[in-house]
């Protein structure tokens, strides 16, 4: 009976294995194209898979190729604007010169200063024993020359006191707009809190808004009346952030880190170019000391020079060509940063 049971066991073995093969040969078609459906299914999702990383490639290519295209447009567009305004600047009106020296008259209350102002001079020059023939370039003197040069001293000054300032305003903003302020109200703060002549500036951009202009344009006018190139960066950056987007806060902190960076770059031109100013003045200075030291010797040695036409026109000459090597030497010592 133990091999009856073998026998029977190895039958149904035998049995189960040729029902196995022929259902698989039946199966083997439906088995080969479900296979063959699965790779083409999986070679359909990996070429949709290339096919959505190459768009999202092209994609990424065309949306940074039509940024940098809108920071080129915005450069040019800047930069024609800038040169309209340059030929303003370089030589700006009366007008704009008096405002950017912040001083708030007319122009005709200035003429009549000037013309007071050389008034004054010439009576002045008049008493105190000078030709006649030396008043007429005293009045041209004190109406063309001292109110003039007095307003471009308080332009310096002033553009000298922004300077000082002006990094420090551009950290208050970086600060507000990394708290989630708005650029606006980073001015507000700068035109209410600020330093002069910081706080008028940004002043003028607050009006310019509330008068209907953008905030770019409002910022992009500051160098108009503050002329140097500090104001304009300011706004060339506020300008392309707005058509191109970006990290405002991470800009404006760029910024003020490279005005630092010329600040001291200036501090340190002015240190090394001390020497040379200081012997411009020692040469500048010395024909006046010898002339001084002549006359406590020997007056009557110089007194021909300021008594005798012949004396007058040597002076005259001679105060000429020492005007051109003060130029000179002063356009030697003097760099821009």
């Amino acid at each position: 009976m133990f091999g009856i049971d073998i026998t029977l066991i190895a039958f149904i073995l035998l049995a189960g294995c040729s029902a196995g093969a022929v259902a698989y040969a039946f199966m083997f078609n439906s088995i080969a194209e479900e296979r063959k459906a699965g790779r083409r299914l999986e070679s359909v999702k990996k070429a949709q898979t290339d096919r959505m990383a190459l768009k999202a490639s092209r994609d990424r290519v065309a949306e940074v190729a039509k940024r940098r295209k809108s920071i080129q447009d915005s450069l040019k567009e800047l930069d024609e604007r800038q040169k309209s305004r340059d030929s303003k600047i370089r030589k700006p009106p009366l007008k704009m010169q008096l405002r950017q020296a912040g001083l708030g008259i007319p122009v005709e209350r200035f003429h009549i200063a000037s013309v007071l102002s050389g008034v004054f001079l010439t009576l002045l020059v008049f008493l105190l024993g000078a030709p006649l023939i030396v008043l007429p370039g005293a009045l041209i003197v004190g109406i063309l020359g001292l109110p003039r040069w007095f307003v471009a001293v308080k332009r310096q000054r002033r553009v000298k006191a922004f300077l000082n300032e002006f990094p420090n305003a551009l950290d208050v903003i970086v600060r507000a707009v990394k708290s989630g302020l708005p650029i606006n109200d980073g001015i507000r703060l700068i035109a209410s809190e600020a330093q002069e002549p910081v706080k008028t500036e940004f002043r003028r951009i607050v009006e310019s808004q509330q008068m209907g202009m953008s905030t770019p344009e409002a910022c992009l006018r500051m160098g108009e009346t503050m002329p140097c190139p500090e104001a304009n960066f300011f706004g060339i950056v506020i300008q392309i952030q707005s058509q191109a987007g970006g990290n405002l806060s991470e800009a404006l902190a760029n910024l003020s880190r490279v005005l630092r960076n010329r600040k001291k770059m200036k501090a340190k031109v002015q240190a090394l170019s001390m020497e040379a100013k200081a012997s411009a003045v020692i040469i500048g200075a010395l024909p006046f000391i010898v002339a001084f030291l002549v006359y406590l010797t020997s007056p009557t040695y110089i007194m021909p020079l300021f008594t005798t036409s012949l004396g007058h026109l040597i002076l005259g000459v001679s105060g000429i060509w020492m005007l051109i090597g003060i130029l000179v030497m002063r356009k030697m010592i003097n760099f821009e940063v």
